[in-house]
């Protein structure tokens, strides 16, 4: 077998022999025999903290029914007398962002909004632009905090700092970053997309706060929620094996609003929060919990960062991918890929390219372009790619320099197979506008 997956194996049973019987939480995180936390246990109305240890930037992650609420009162508390820019998208200002300013308001916390439109075509230089200037205009200064509201591209690229790139500098500081919903527990990485690939340009910045509110509103039914899923499965094939079995069994009460989802979410959270701790800015181990991405990305550029494919959906198709790929290579059982596939399929998710809207269209079926597309993945080292794989359900391996005829043959192969669901009978994104900020 490849010489990486046996250093990676080496490297988990010397962790697992230097940590003895009492292994720290760091290595049962990543071992497969770890057993999420029975926060099924607690009240519905008790919030959930997860703990992100970064020393001096360490943050809290607050998990739970109608904690946006407090939010006012937590800001507060964390910088006093620091006024806030709310930075929302259109389709999450309509439902919660006078709920917002509402608590902020209350607990005497000054707040101005910036509103963007949804979705991946504000992750760009022009909206990096109007955020910036936004922020100017509002004299939002470095103790000030900016309030990120929604999930995915409102939640990461408005309050991107590029202090370092030439692109763009934006004065604050620091920021807060407040989720309605949301299974990623940290801000650290901050990125755009530029026309040749996803997140190609941006920083580390650690916020102070993510507050998870986890509504018991109907409006995003299981279609919408779908798209938001594939980051606990993601975690759970990359690091946990007992969290993905125990997704397996409870997805439908996590769809369902039950006490499953604040479980998937903390527990997720946890997970990668313990390798974040260990690598912020993804030098090494962090990267394992990019299972998927690289196909995924290529494949949302290819759609062109449009509502044909949103970037969970991509990840579910990426994720697929890289199970098969590594069953191809002979790292897992064809039964594991299955089992990634079935688990994510169940879910609502799309798993072949086939079922992308628009499959067929340019850009989706030529090996040679998808290829291109993954030459510009973040994790590509002197020109050579790097894959995230599977060595087992519940742990990723780095795969660097993998051979592009491979890939090439396989995505040939892929592009040739006999299609999934048909793409024509996909919810219309009429159906889908709710998960964007999911």
């Amino acid at each position: 077998m490849p010489h990486e997956k046996i250093v990676d194996e080496c490297v988990e049973a010397l962790r697992s022999w230097l940590c003895g019987d009492g292994a720290s939480s760091a290595a049962q995180e990543t071992s497969g025999t770890w057993a999420p936390h029975d926060d099924r246990a607690l009240k519905r109305s008790d919030p959930i903290t997860v703990d992100v240890a970064l020393g001096e930037r360490a943050y809290d992650i607050v998990i739970g029914r109608d904690v946006l609420q407090s939010l006012g009162a937590r800001v507060a508390a964390l910088r006093p007398g620091a006024r806030t820019a709310i930075v929302t998208d259109r389709n999450v200002a309509k439902h919660w962002l006078e709920k917002t300013e509402a608590s902020l308001s209350e607990a005497g916390v000054a707040a101005s909004r910036i509103i963007i439109d949804e979705g991946e075509g504000s992750k760009t230089y022009a909206g990096l632009e109007q955020v910036s200037e936004a922020l100017i205009a509002a004299k939002i200064e470095r103790n000030d905090l900016v309030v990120a509201l929604g999930g995915g591209v409102s939640a990461i690229s408005p309050a991107l700092r590029l202090r370092s790139c030439a692109a763009a500098s934006i004065s604050c500081r620091c920021r807060l970053r407040c989720w309605r919903r949301s299974t990623r527990p940290s801000a650290a990485k901050t990125g755009i997309n530029s026309p040749r690939g996803k997140n190609l340009l941006g920083a580390f910045h650690q916020p102070v706060l993510v507050v998870a509110d986890t509504p018991y509103s109907t409006r995003c039914r299981r279609a919408s929620f779908a798209p938001a899923m594939p980051k606990s499965p993601n975690t759970a094939c990359s690091a946990t094996k007992a969290f993905f079995a125990w997704l397996e069994t409870n997805h439908a009460d996590i769809f369902a609003g039950g006490a499953a989802r604040e479980h998937a979410i903390a527990t997720s959270c946890r997970a990668k929060a313990a390798i974040v701790a260990r690598d912020e800015r993804e030098t090494g181990e962090r990267a394992l919990l990019n299972l998927g991405h690289t196909f995924g990305h290529a494949l949302e550029a290819a759609t062109g960062f449009s509502d044909r494919l949103f970037h969970g959906e991509g990840v579910a198709v990426g994720m697929v991918l890289a199970a098969e790929f590594s069953a191809q290579l002979g790292w897992i059982s064809a039964s594991d890929a299955a089992r990634v596939t079935h688990h994510l399929a169940d879910v609502g998710l799309p798993t072949h390219l086939q079922d992308i809207a628009g499959f067929g269209q340019e850009g989706l079926t030529d090996a040679d372009a998808l290829m291109a597309l993954m030459a510009q993945d973040k994790k590509v080292k002197r020109g050579k790619l790097t894959f995230i794989l599977l060595g087992a359900v519940g742990r990723a391996v780095i795969a660097p320099d993998v051979e592009p005829a491979l890939v090439r043959d396989f995505l040939k192969a892929k592009l040739r197979a006999r299609p999934g669901r048909d793409p024509e009978k996909r919810r219309p994104v009429s159906e889908r506008s709710c998960s964007k900020h999911g």
